[in-house]
């Protein structure tokens, strides 16, 4: 009953910690995954979320496209807004280069804009991951290519171009999460087989446990004697540890190993069917044969 509640509960232990590593990477492909979309277009543009930003929630977020002044946004915005001044979502196109990726956003965090796209000056290159210190940012922030930002930039009019950042599954992203779950289901497989293996072992062994007092007392007794010391009997008791008296009563196993008879006689009937020195297994029919067939022999 212990192996099986030990079980269970290492069963739901590892349950929890697989799901929530499953949940772990559900969210952070999810936050680092994202499109930046113009409504005025029907093609979206990949984008590499800021590390040091707040990525957009699962409904993402859209608002009027801004052209940064100056264009790289390495000092305060000359068209900035205040965040009082109107209620609307604001975003702005910044140009990478000559300043930092933090002092970008930051400029454009104080120039009131709520989120910043920020296209590479040069074309063909990878999209790269912003970073930064997050400490007082609280914008979103992403990168895109140079293709996409000059098509942005041609359609940014402020209140007349609304952008949004929508969060996506890529192809990549759906490679990670499809051999994530592959991964998490081998995992649990293999655990399950494993505990389930080990409990129905342990089950089995509890079946037989332990021996019928009835069939220890079939088992012969000799009584010890110093003059017929052999190589199975020995002068000490593996059970106690105590050596042999003579006159004392020995119990006799079908292996022929000898112990103080209320040595194994507990032994057999409370914490093992085998021998404490050969392991031979006391349950099996053979050692009933063999205990029926040592039955004669006893010597006092």
């Amino acid at each position: 009953m212990r192996g099986l509640v030990s079980f269970k509960v290492v069963t739901v232990t590892v349950t929890e910690a697989l799901f929530g590593y499953f949940v772990f990477v559900c969210y952070a492909i999810r936050i680092t995954s994202a499109i930046v979309h113009l409504k005025a277009l029907s093609t979206p543009f990949t984008d590499a979320p800021a590390s040091f930003a707040v990525g957009v929630n699962s409904s993402g977020i859209c608002g009027a496209l801004h052209l940064a002044d100056p264009l790289d946004a390495c000092s305060s915005l000359l068209n900035g807004f205040r965040y009082d001044d109107t209620p609307s979502i604001r975003f702005v196109l910044i140009v990478r280069g000559k300043c930092t990726f933090e002092d970008k956003i930051r400029n454009a965090q104080d120039g009131g804009f709520h989120a910043a796209v920020v296209y590479d000056d040069q074309d063909n290159r990878n999209l790269v991951s912003m970073i930064g210190n997050s400490e007082g940012i609280w914008v979103h922030a992403v990168f895109v290519s140079n293709v996409a930002g000059e098509t942005l930039k041609k359609h940014a009019r402020a209140e007349e171009c609304e952008c949004c950042i929508i969060p996506s599954l890529g192809e990549t992203e759906w490679n990670v999460l499809v051999i994530s779950v592959i991964s998490l289901l081998v995992m649990v497989s293999v655990l399950a087989a494993f505990f389930f293996t080990r409990n129905r072992r342990r089950n089995q062994q509890g079946t037989s446990h332990q021996l019928d007092s009835k069939v220890v007392e079939v088992l012969p007794c000799v009584t010890f004697s110093t003059a017929r010391l052999s190589s199975y009997t020995g002068e000490t008791c593996a059970i106690c540890l105590e050596d042999y008296k003579d006159g004392e009563s020995l119990r006799l196993l079908p292996c022929h190993h000898e112990f103080h008879a209320s040595c194994v006689d507990s032994w057999l009937t409370k914490w093992g069917t085998f021998c404490p020195v050969c392991k031979h297994n006391m349950s099996t029919e053979a050692s009933y044969s063999e205990v029926s067939e040592q039955r004669p022999f006893l010597v006092f």
